[in-house]
């Protein structure tokens, strides 16, 4: 579950983390009447939208698909530039390299007051399962894409890992603020800071939390300028409260009715459905679509007690894509049972009228019977013994790449 930055930035102020003063609008007269209150000569007007890259996307007319702005967060230095920017960016749809090309349509701004900022540093806290870990990077290089950092410079991103039973030491606390060459008021800023935002990931189950740009301000305050954070939603039966920071607008029909029969869809901007059971599965089964020139359409993990019925679901659910070309899916039988699988597909399949290309590849339990049931049917499935073999079949099947 993912939040706007309005909401991460209240959660920050809460826990002691310093950010500027904001005032969360959903018109251009709130979004002027946040300006006078902050008092503030430079406002920053920030379209909220569960993407990133908002810095560099363009705004476009929902209607006409005209471009109405250029950039979806703009420094404002007026009343009149904060109503030409509130007008140009409420309503209108933003598109950036996370959106897709449909983009997300805007229905929220965060009107921010200026920032004496003297440099731009990057930190992030991620889930390391390999290491059962929290990991903390951070880099030097703030106020552009980690990926580009990690990439051309990786020496610059300095990392820690966090036990989530014992917390975030203070020797590591000093050493990554001294990677950042931090010092004096600096230095003693960042260790609270990382503190305390060690304490929300792992008191509020976080999954994320990602801040660019980090930045210390002229007098040494660090500041979190942005915020982005995502929960884990496998622990949100702790936290009823998220609920309320649930923004549905943000979500697609598909994901929404998903989600109500127990089913983990995000939609994607590819061809080729994926129904797989298991997070890591889906992963993997996404990353061998595109190992072979494809690009998948959907994540859609059915868990690994799926049952007829919800496996149904499924199919309907991913159907509903006018964009699908083919579908794959990769099942590993452990509780549920490759041939109830097969049996199910069968079933769906006729009564959707599936008319695309389908491939399928089964392990673990009845596996082989699962297989054989598809080999016999009258439907035009293709079954394959390997991921690898499926995903390559699927790709070439509809015409795609194969690499």
């Amino acid at each position: 579950m993912n939040i706007h930055e309005y909401q991460a930035k209240a959660l920050f102020r809460d826990a002691g983390v310093e950010v500027q003063e904001g005032v969360h609008c959903t018109n251009v007269e709130q979004a002027l009447a946040a300006y006078d209150s902050l008092g503030s000569k430079t406002v920053a007007v920030k379209s909220q939208i569960h993407a990133g890259g908002r810095g560099k996307g363009n705004l476009y007319h929902p209607d006409s698909g005209k471009l109405a702005m250029e950039g979806g967060v703009k420094v404002a230095t007026s009343r009149e530039e904060v109503e030409e920017f509130a007008s140009n960016i409420l309503g209108h749809r933003l598109v950036t390299k996370q959106t897709g090309p449909s983009g997300k349509l805007v229905s929220n701004l965060y009107v921010e007051a200026g920032c004496a900022i003297a440099h731009e540093y990057y930190l992030a806290l991620l889930i390391d399962r390999e290491e059962d870990s929290v990991l903390v990077m951070a880099s030097t290089e703030g106020g552009v894409d980690i990926e580009e950092v990690a990439e051309s410079t990786p020496e610059a991103i300095y990392k820690a890992w966090v036990d989530p039973l014992v917390g975030l030491q203070d020797e590591q606390k000093g050493a990554l603020a001294d990677s950042l060459g931090l010092s004096g008021t600096a230095h003693a800023s960042f260790v609270e800071m990382i503190g305390s935002l060690t304490s929300i990931f792992i008191d509020r189950d976080c999954s994320m939390i990602e801040i660019n740009p980090l930045v210390r301000t002229e007098d040494g305050t660090m500041v979190a300028l942005d915020a982005k954070i995502s929960f884990d939603d496998s622990a949100s039966f702790r936290h009823p409260w998220r609920a309320d920071l649930r923004d549905p607008s943000e979500e697609s029909d598909i994901e929404v009715r998903a989600r109500e029969h127990g089913l983990s869809y995000v939609d994607l901007d590819g061809n080729i459905g994926c129904l797989v059971n298991g997070a890591g599965l889906a992963m993997a089964t996404m990353d061998v679509i595109k190992l072979y020139g494809g690009e998948p359409a959907n994540f859609l993990d059915i868990g690994g007690g799926a049952d007829r019925e919800s496996i149904t679901t499924a199919f309907g659910i991913i159907l509903e894509d006018p964009r699908l070309d083919g579908i794959l899916v990769n099942i590993f039988g452990g509780i549920i049972r490759c041939d109830m699988v097969a049996s199910s597909i069968i079933e769906a399949s006729e009564e959707i009228e599936l008319n695309i290309p389908l491939a399928v590849r089964f392990s673990g339990t009845n596996h082989s019977e699962g297989k054989q049931i598809l080999d016999d049917c009258d439907l035009d499935i293709i079954t394959a013994s390997t991921l690898a073999e499926a995903g390559e079949a699927i790709v070439k099947v509809i015409g795609g790449t194969s690499q």
